[in-house]
C-alpha cells in the first residue's frame, strides 16, 4: 500500500527539527532562524508537504488578517482620500503581506459606516487606521470605543499612545534650511495649525527652530483653509503675496497645498524658483509634474508600512514598545528651489 499522507512529523523528521519549530518556520514566525526556515521548507517541497492555512488558523484562533481602516472626509466618497494616504495603504498593504497577512481595507467617512472591532468580531488579527485628521467625528468614535486587540493610527489628532508619524519637525527643518542655502531669508509658512492638524503644527515648529537657529525670524504661519487643499493654497498664495514685506520663499505644510500656491504665483506673474523657491512637505507624485517640479520632503513610504504593521503584529510586550513611532523623511529636489549657493 502506498503512504498515507504526509504530515509535519514527517517534515520535522527529514529537516532535523522538532514539529513546533516546522509549525512555526511555515507560519512565518521571526523567531525561526532564516537557515532553519529554509531547511523546513526545502524538506516540505520535497514532501509535497502543504499547510492547510484554514486549519492552521482555526486551531490558533488567528486570522491572518490585518484590518485597515482608511479615514475620509465627512460628506464625501469614502474613497476619495488624498494621493498620500493611498501611498500609505498601498506600502501597509505591502508590509504585511511581507509577513504572511493577508489585508481587509476599509474606506470610512460617515458615523453610520463606522466600524473599528475587526478583531473582537473575528475578522482580523490587528487594527491599522488611518486618514485625515480633519474627520473629528470619527477619531473621536474610534477613541470611545472599546477597541481589542493591537491598534495602531496615523492621521490621529490625539497623542494617546498608540499613533505613528512622519519625522515632521525634522523634515520641516530639512525644508527650510534647503532654503536657506539657496539665499532666502524671508520664508513664509502656509498651513493651519491648530489641534485637528497635529502634523501642521509639529512641522511648523520644525520651520520656527530651523529659523531661529539661523538667526532669521519666524512669520506666523498663514492659514490655508478649506477642504480642497490645492484651492487653499491658492487663496493662502494670494496673502502671502499681498504682504508689504512679501516673502523670497514658501514653505507649505504639504504638497497639496504647495501645488496650489505653484499655480497661483505662476497666475500672478511670479517665476518660481527665480523670484521666489516654494517647497513642499508628503513626497506626492503629482509634484513630479507640476510646474516648475516640487521640490518636496518625502516620508519612507516603506517603512511607514512596515512600522505601522510592526505594531499590530508583535509577538512579546517589548516588541510593540520598541517599534518605531517616527518614520524617517529625505528632501526631494525638483526645481521649485535655486540651487544651493556656494559661499
Amino acid at each position: 500500500m502506498g503512504r498515507g499522507r504526509v504530515t509535519s512529523i514527517d517534515v520535522a523528521e527529514a529537516a532535523g527539527v522538532s514539529q513546533s519549530t516546522v509549525s512555526r518556520a511555515l507560519a512565518g514566525s521571526p523567531a525561526i532562524t532564516p537557515e532553519t526556515r529554509m531547511r523546513v521548507e526545502q524538506a516540505a517541497r520535497a514532501l509535497g508537504y502543504h499547510v492547510d492555512a484554514r486549519a492552521a488558523r482555526l486551531r490558533s484562533g488567528r486570522t491572518g488578517t490585518l484590518a485597515i481602516v482608511v479615514v475620509g472626509r465627512s460628506g464625501y466618497d469614502p474613497t476619495r482620500v488624498s494621493a498620500f494616504h493611498y501611498a500609505l495603504l498601498g506600502s501597509t498593504c505591502a508590509a504585511a503581506a511581507e509577513r504572511g497577512y493577508q489585508s481587509l481595507v476599509s474606506f470610512q467617512s460617515e458615523a453610520e459606516h463606522y466600524s473599528w472591532n475587526f478583531v473582537a468580531s473575528g475578522q482580523a488579527d490587528g487594527l491599522v487606521v488611518m486618514g485625515t485628521s480633519v474627520n473629528r467625528a470619527a477619531w473621536a468614535d474610534l477613541r470611545q470605543t472599546e477597541l481589542q486587540g493591537p491598534s495602531v493610527f496615523w492621521g490621529d489628532p490625539f497623542d494617546d499612545g498608540r499613533w505613528v508619524r512622519a519625522d515632521n519637525r525634522g523634515g520641516a527643518q530639512l525644508a527650510v534650511n534647503r532654503l536657506i542655502a539657496a539665499g532666502h531669508k524671508r520664508i513664509a509658512f502656509v498651513g493651519t495649525v491648530d489641534a485637528i492638524h497635529p502634523q501642521f503644527a509639529e512641522r511648523y515648529e520644525g520651520y520656527r527652530i530651523a529659523l531661529e537657529q539661523a538667526g532669521l525670524e519666524p512669520g506666523k504661519p498663514v492659514p490655508a483653509e478649506g477642504d480642497d487643499r490645492v484651492a487653499a493654497g491658492r487663496a493662502a498664495a494670494i496673502t502671502v503675496m499681498e504682504q508689504s514685506d512679501r516673502p523670497d520663499a514658501i514653505f507649505a505644510a504639504n504638497d497639496a497645498i504647495a501645488l496650489g500656491v505653484l499655480e497661483q504665483l505662476s497666475r500672478m506673474g511670479f517665476t518660481v524658483p527665480d523670484d521666489i523657491g516654494v517647497i513642499g512637505f508628503d513626497g506626492l507624485a503629482a509634484g513630479e509634474h507640476a510646474h516648475p517640479p516640487l521640490t518636496t520632503i518625502e516620508p519612507d513610504f516603506a517603512e511607514a508600512g512596515r512600522v505601522l504593521v510592526a505594531h499590530v503584529c508583535a509577538e512579546t510586550d517589548d516588541e510593540a514598545r520598541e517599534a518605531a513611532r517616527r518614520v524617517p523623511v529625505r528632501l526631494v529636489e525638483r526645481r521649485s528651489v535655486r540651487p544651493v549657493q556656494l559661499s
